[in-house]
């Protein structure tokens, strides 16, 4: 009878509880392994990205006219530290790391420069200053600072913004002074870029960038408008010699008057060394005062008012969606 009872356990074993028990080893086993490898290959993408085009450009040096080769990425370290204060940010130095990206990208594509795909003029390109340069000129701990730059740069690897899947001409300045520009009113322009229009931003009026002043004697004014007007003739007593005549949609100067000329607000502002367009006039005791608010040209993403975004909780790609209308944010590969 014992023999009946244990060979009808064995039997029960072999059957049902063993092939049971093979097979929860062999489920948690491969579960265990296909998990391992998920993880091995998400670290291994977020730490490489191979550029199928792009991936080195070659960079003028406007002081000495040599092109040099470099990584994309290597040279956006350069531009985003010469860009955008290190000091800013996460989320506004990565919206600056793709701004910068898809500009240098746009030259590419629309060369402007013979030999080279883009220069380190910011007059001309976009700016750029070479690490050991940018190390001497900070303060504290700058190997932290340049790892920062670092790690947004990389973090954004191969993102860009592009309006109908091309990339878009990504301009950038520093502090609008609450609300963008349209290019026309810049340069006379721009109907094939809508991605540009006129934003608002909140949280400008924080950084220094927002106000400023240039005051000038009535004869430093005549000499500075000579410059270009050599037969300028002003009667300072005459309130309608000095004025506003037009404003642009966002409120900057589209037109003055100077005596017997009206000049263009972007023309006046390069003339009399204004930060923005946006300014008012005010005449008192032999002097002429140009009150100013923002900094640079006013089209595309304000830096400060990103900053500001950024600040209030909002993403690289928030902040990218804002101060460009109707774009997506794409992998370079991707085009």
């Amino acid at each position: 009878m014992k023999k009946v009872i244990i060979y009808f356990f064995s039997f029960l074993f072999i059957c049902f509880i063993l092939p049971a028990l093979l097979t929860k080893l062999d489920i948690s086993t491969s579960a265990e392994t296909d998990e391992d490898i998920t993880e091995e290959n998400t670290e291994s993408l977020s730490e490489t990205y191979t550029y199928n085009q792009y991936g080195t450009i070659k960079l003028l040096h406007a002081d000495t006219n040599e092109v040099e080769e470099v990584a994309l990425d290597t040279y956006l370290c350069n531009v985003v530290s010469a860009e955008m204060p290190v000091d800013f940010e996460t989320e506004a130095l990565k919206a600056q790391a793709i701004v910068a990206r898809t500009y240098t990208i746009y030259k590419i594509n629309h060369k402007k420069h013979d030999n080279a795909d883009i220069c380190d003029d910011s007059t001309c390109c976009q700016a750029w200053i070479s690490k050991e340069d940018r190390l001497a000129r900070w303060d504290g701990d700058k190997e932290a600072k340049w790892s920062k730059i670092e790690e947004c740069v990389n973090a954004t690897k191969g993102k860009i913004i592009t309006y109908n899947n091309e990339p878009i001409n990504a301009f950038f300045h520093s502090n609008s002074g609450g609300k963008t520009e349209l290019p026309v009113d810049v340069w006379g322009g721009g109907s094939d870029m809508p991605y540009l229009q006129v934003v608002e931003t909140a949280g400008e009026d924080g950084y220094t960038q927002y106000n400023s002043e240039v005051e000038l004697t009535n004869e430093e004014l005549l000499e500075k408008l000579k410059t270009t007007y050599a037969d300028i003739q002003i009667d300072f007593n005459n309130d309608e010699d000095i004025k506003i005549v037009e404003y642009t949609s966002s409120g900057r100067v589209k037109t003055v008057k100077f005596g017997n000329h009206e000049i263009s607000g972007t023309e006046a502002r390069s003339l009399l060394g204004l930060r923005s367009t946006n300014f008012e006039i005010i005449k008192e005791d032999g002097k002429i005062k140009f009150t100013v608010t923002g900094y640079g040209h006013g089209v595309g993403m304000s830096q400060t008012g990103a900053d500001s975004m950024a600040k209030s909780g909002s993403t690289a790609e928030e902040i990218i969606q804002h101060f460009y209308v109707d774009v997506e944010i794409k992998e370079v590969n991707s085009l």
